[in-house]
């Protein structure tokens, strides 16, 4: 038992890793789209990644090409993540921005019926509802639609569907370092392949926009998102999109702590509901769990 509590911790904490890294890293990268386009951005970090981490594979020998429609297909998702969500922040504001791709949270429950036939219990489906409010409250809640709100949305769908494909997957026996490596390729490569067409791309050259990408590729997209899929073995895709809602909370803290914002009495209780949101996902019976909770 202590062995199963110490394991369920060391989960828990390093899908906080993710979430902390990437919120804190949001003001980073929208200053680094002053020096380079979005398209570029992200596949030069994604590409990246994807070096540094098939070095890993060749020392391992690992086959980089096993079950590849199952990374391909997850990079697809990746990727229409970022893109769509770095475009839609462009478009509508950051409040917009923050609450609509927060809305992954309630697609996961909804994805995981209509794809994988999985019923949320009761106690799923009242931490997904304590999370939207928090989240509400977080991001100051909605203003007037626009075409950057349904990018958004669309990023917030496909985060929810990347989760789930992961769980899937990773479940299955999947090896998550190649798969890891897989949607990065995908992702870096399509991603400088369309950055050829685009009209405001340019090559940084300045040396802190270089080591920032560095940067980017190292903590908020290699060791994120390989941790998350070591961790996604052990924890049920609702509880990964519960952990992953701290996202906008960290990059609150961030910003009140570095980035000089006013503190805000209801951003704060949003964040104490979405952490009450991932307690409330930990009510659940162990034997329940093993389904979708």
């Amino acid at each position: 038992m202590p062995k199963q509590v110490f394991k369920n911790a060391a989960v828990d904490l390093g899908l906080f890793y993710s979430a902390a890294i990437w919120g804190s890293t949001f003001f980073i990268v929208k200053d680094t789209l002053n020096f380079i386009s979005p398209t570029l951005l992200v596949g030069y970090r994604f590409t990246l990644a994807a070096l540094i981490l098939v070095i890993y594979l060749i020392i391992k020998r690992r086959n980089l090409f096993t079950n590849i429609k199952q990374g391909l297909f997850m990079g697809l998702f990746l990727w229409l993540l970022y893109i769509t969500q770095t475009i839609g922040l462009k478009i509508t504001s950051a409040s917009n921005s923050g609450f609509i791709t927060g809305l992954f949270v309630a697609f996961v429950p909804i994805f995981a019926f209509l794809m994988f036939k999985k019923r949320p219990t009761y106690f799923g489906l009242a931490a997904v509802g304590l999370s939207l409010i928090g989240l509400w409250l977080l991001s100051g809640g909605m203003k007037e639609l626009n075409t950057g709100d349904i990018l958004t949305l669309a990023a917030a769908m496909s985060y929810a569907i990347h989760i789930l494909l992961a769980d899937r997957y990773l479940k299955g026996g999947t090896n998550p370092y190649v798969l890891c490596f897989q949607q990065f390729a995908f992702v870096g490569i399509v991603s400088l392949l369309l950055g050829i067409f685009d009209s405001s791309t340019h090559i940084p050259h300045d040396n802190s926009a270089i080591w920032i990408i560095v940067f980017l590729a190292i903590f908020p997209t290699l060791s994120a998102f390989v941790i998350q899929l070591l961790a996604q073995r052990f924890v049920s895709p609702l509880r990964v999109s519960l952990i992953f809602a701290f996202e906008p909370v960290f990059a609150a803290l961030f910003a009140w702590t570095l980035g000089g914002e006013v503190f805000r009495p209801e951003r704060a209780l949003g964040g104490l509901l979405i952490f009450i949101a991932m307690v409330v996902s930990g009510l659940e019976r162990p034997e329940k769990s093993r389904g979708y909770t």
